[in-house]
């Protein structure tokens, strides 16, 4: 029985190729048991005119169908469907349940969704004006060279990092270049046995809290902090300090006596961008090693360092293995990389490996061993640079576009970054400004959830200029402010 070429239609938003296109429709028609085995394809010719395509590229996709098994050629007589082509397993449907008869909300308690995190739409790209952090910019990202390394990633000579279970294992390259390359530029030296990789800072943070933290241990936030490790923390059942940042970030003298675990985000701190002066850090060990507590230091941004210098990590700085070190490749990559590692003593790192194994082994071993070629081959670094020279122009721009608004900046930052921290006038609300700015094309981050929910002040906002163009900048300021002045 020959299939009639008008069986198939291309669809109007087709993804791809054509060539793509018309082997993902013969496919899915073997696959879910639309064509048989043995039924004759139509001509190249005949479905060639049908689809209005030419014949080269059907042809071109039946060569492909057979490569893959679902199609068999016979000569003269045409391709046919393969007798051992993938098939859907049948099954009997299930019938419909007329309404769910548990209630989770009351089983789980919503202890995961329950918990408040920053919110962007997820068309966000589509805005004119996106003040909004840690996103990726197209126009910087270097796309040929990241596509080479992760081709090279697929051969043959990294079948095995490709496709091998590494059980609670990492990347050699991956972790060598880590170790030789990135933590000596913040001033850190560590062995193999002291780094391990993660999904991400968040997944980093989300171990070191598992790991450090419980009922009855004591931990110190940051007031405001990265809102996700309030949620993080939750989840342990430990206790929650949180001490108030100055302009200088966490100051050590009004820690609690009793603490356990100090998380802080030293050298960029988030959200206000302040970094700690070297006399402080050093200030923080005494008072770890004098209390006996362990830091989890989180820099999570330390390479968009344009403005000058940036400070030695306090994981340098450490003598008694108090520090837990977070890095992360979110920020000067992409976010969708969801790389990061730890840096820590190996008693720690123990755990933490141990712990990431019952969850989730490790991350992609595809990801690994592109993202080792792409820094080993200079990539990186290049890209690096190229963000830091876009960041120091477009901060520039937002510079002398909050002068001439008269924003008020809450939190500079010394040595770069891609964000400021805000405030507006008393009695603004900004969770309502930025709902007004959202029809004006205009986003920007409410700063309520950054801080202790028991009396977070409503008035900060966060401004991120990582996907924004220079040129767009003024404009959108401009419209922040004219927001603000309305609301007062």
């Amino acid at each position: 029985m020959a299939i009639p070429p008008e069986t198939f239609f291309l669809p109007a938003n087709l993804q791809g190729s054509l060539q793509q296109g018309i082997r993902q429709l013969v496919a899915n028609g073997i696959v879910e048991g639309r064509f048989r085995a043995g039924e004759k394809m139509p001509s190249s010719r005949g479905l060639a005119a049908h689809l209005g395509v030419s014949r080269i590229t059907v042809t071109l996709a039946y060569a492909d169908l057979v490569a893959s098994d679902y199609l068999t050629s016979r000569g003269r007589s045409g391709y046919f469907v393969s007798s051992s082509a993938p098939r859907q397993p049948e099954f009997a449907p299930c019938p419909q349940v007329a309404a769910d008869q548990v209630d989770y909300a009351i089983r789980t308690g919503a202890r995961f969704s329950g918990t408040e995190m920053l919110k962007r739409p997820p068309d966000w790209a589509s805005f004119r004006f996106p003040f909004i952090y840690g996103q990726a910019d197209a126009s910087l990202f270097d796309h040929q060279n990241w596509r080479q390394c992760a081709l090279r990633a697929l051969g043959k000579r990294d079948f095995e990092a490709l496709t091998s279970d590494y059980y609670d294992r990492d990347d050699p390259l991956l972790i060598e270049y880590i170790l030789r390359n990135i933590l000596p530029r913040r001033g850190i030296e560590a062995g193999s046995g002291q780094v391990l990789l993660t999904m991400g800072a968040q997944n980093a943070l989300w171990l070191a809290g598992q790991v450090l933290t419980g009922p009855g241990v004591r931990t110190v936030l940051e007031n405001p902090s990265y809102p996700s490790l309030r949620g993080i923390l939750a989840q342990t059942g430990g206790m929650v300090d949180w001490v108030d940042v100055d302009s200088d970030g966490l100051p050590p003298e009004a820690l609690p006596r009793d603490v356990d675990v100090v998380f802080t985000t030293a050298s960029h701190h988030c959200p206000t961008n302040a970094t700690m002066p070297m006399a402080r850090r050093r200030a923080l060990l005494e008072a770890a090693s004098a209390q006996d507590f362990v830091i989890v230091e989180d820099d999570y941004e330390f390479e968009m360092s344009f403005l000058k210098a940036v400070s030695p990590a306090l994981k340098s700085l450490d003598r008694e293995g108090r520090v837990i070190y977070v890095g992360s490749f979110s920020k000067s990559i992409f976010p969708g990389l969801r790389l990061g590692y730890i840096v820590a003593p190996e008693g720690f790192i123990r755990e933490a490996r141990a712990l990431r194994a019952l969850t989730l082994r490790h991350p992609p071993g595809h990801i690994q061993r592109t993202a080792a070629y792409f820094l080993s081959l200079g990539h990186y670094d290049a890209l690096v640079n190229r963000m830091k020279q876009a960041f120091r122009r477009r901060r520039l721009a937002m510079d002398e576009a909050i002068e001439a608004a008269g924003l008020c900046v809450a939190g500079q930052g010394g040595v770069g970054g891609s964000s400021f921290w805000m405030a507006a006038p008393e009695g603004v609300d900004t969770e309502i400004l930025a709902r007004d700015l959202h029809h004006e094309g205009v986003l920007i981050e409410p700063g309520r959830v950054f801080f202790d929910p028991a009396n977070a002040p409503r008035n900060y906002y966060r401004l991120a200029y990582s996907t924004i163009p220079a040129g767009r900048i003024a404009e959108g300021i401009d419209l922040i402010g004219a927001a603000i002045a309305k609301a007062v």
